[in-house]
């Protein structure tokens, strides 16, 4: 029989969470992941396999806690204003992280994240009642701005320009 965990893996996930989503997979190592979880480098290989198998429990904790309540948020948006401000202003660092560094080299991380887009994308349709492409180019427009900061107010450009389309 072995030894009881002594840790606590979803505070260990949690904290997975945020150094994947500020340092992005490679930039986090698994002597990072041992000195910031707290967790022996047994326990996580026990639990989790890899370094790869606690990113993706990582990620998919991020699209549960922070993906899925802007899905919930977005289903009561009247308006491009509000989907814009709702999206600009969401965690979703590594959501974008793993767009442009995982998901390319990642069969699993790129359907975890095609899955994601595709929801904000439906929940925009529904909220607006505007075309599925609209909603696709008013998502990448929004992740856009949240990567680059909303340079120049970029968002409420973006409003007063589409305003008249929704």
């Amino acid at each position: 029989m072995g030894r009881p965990r002594a840790f606590d893996e979803d505070k260990a996930v949690r904290a997975a969470v945020g150094l994947f989503g500020g340092r992005a997979y490679d930039g986090v190592s698994v002597d990072d992941l041992v000195g910031h979880l707290g967790v022996h480098r047994n326990s996580l290989y026990k639990t989790f396999g890899s370094k790869r198998g606690l990113y993706l429990v990582a990620l998919r904790r991020h699209l549960a806690d922070d993906v899925r309540p802007l899905l919930d948020d977005l289903a009561g948006a009247p308006d491009v204003a509000a989907v814009l401000r709702l999206v600009t202003s969401a965690d979703l660092g590594l959501l974008l992280l793993a767009a442009v560094e995982r998901a390319p080299v990642d069969a699993e991380v790129a359907s975890e994240v095609q899955a994601a887009l595709a929801a904000v994308d439906q929940a925009i349709v529904d909220a607006l009642g505007v075309p599925a492409d609209l909603a696709a180019a008013l998502t990448a427009a929004a992740l856009g701005i949240l990567l680059r900061g909303n340079p120049d107010n970029a968002a409420t450009a973006l409003t007063r320009h589409l305003g008249p389309l929704t």
